[in-house]
């Protein structure tokens, strides 16, 4: 029996995967909060989820709104104040994954949630700006970011570095001084992309199942690579589809 899902799903499902259990992880609300938590729901119950005002551990019951949401604080193994959650916790390099979204991403991993547009006093958007974004992308171990994939999200070149990915290539981090890894991982509505490990430029390593490469192609701003071994993700599974709708409607409610 064939099971039919979205893409956002495939998308979302994907994400969740590559966290593990055990694992401590720096959350970001929307499309990155749904793949967390469900995670934790399914193959990683131990995943400790971490909101970048002060709760840690949280277990919400539904999606958070935001991470001021009373829900995160209520279901939190404890909660710490904001300075204490950045400098004891992140920025000693005590978080695994950072997990975030983007408006703007381009070809080495840099995110932009500031403005679109060449002028920052005059932008043609100005987004919601950098939240704790630029510390979770310098200090966690690793970053992993979600997104969907179109030419207006992955450009070549941001027009404006909010968070840090691996600047203009391999060893820019280093050079700089920065704890984590930086963006591992790029999951999309179309696939997953990782970095070159010696140009740190993303490439294509995984496609979404009917998905094909000139799709992903034509939904890139830059010219994409493809890894010679491209992979095709895993279907979601009925259980994956079960919880993770579950967990929509009732954060819907």
């Amino acid at each position: 029996m064939s099971v039919s899902y979205s893409a956002d799903e495939v998308m979302t499902v994907a994400a969740a995967r590559a966290l593990s259990d055990g694992t401590s992880c720096f959350v970001g609300i929307g499309l990155p909060s749904t793949a967390a938590n469900l995670a934790r729901r399914l193959h990683a119950p131990e995943l400790t989820l971490v909101y970048e005002s002060g709760c840690l551990g949280a277990k919400p019951t539904r999606l958070p709104l935001s991470i001021g949401d009373g829900e995160l604080a209520e279901t939190a193994d404890a909660v710490v104040s904001v300075p204490e959650v950045f400098n004891y916790w992140l920025q000693p390099g005590r978080i695994d994954v950072g997990f975030l979204g983007a408006a703007q991403l381009d070809m080495f991993g840099n995110i932009n949630t500031t403005v679109i547009g060449n002028s920052y006093g005059d932008p043609k958007v100005r987004l919601p700006g950098a939240g704790g974004a630029p510390e979770i992308a310098a200090s966690c171990g690793e970053v992993f970011i979600v997104m969907r994939q179109s030419t207006k999200s992955f450009v070549e070149k941001v027009d404006f570095v909010t968070s840090f990915g691996h600047g203009r290539g391999g060893g820019d981090r280093q050079r700089l001084g920065l704890r984590g890894a930086g963006p591992t991982l790029v999951v999309t509505d179309l696939g997953l992309l990782r970095p070159d490990p010696e140009t740190a430029e993303l490439t294509l390593s995984e496609l979404h199942p009917g998905v094909e490469p000139d799709r992903v192609r034509n939904a890139t701003g830059w010219a994409l690579k493809i890894a010679d071994d491209v992979a095709e993700t895993p279907p979601p599974t009925e259980r994956e589809l079960e919880v993770l709708r579950s967990l929509k409607k009732v954060s819907e409610r």
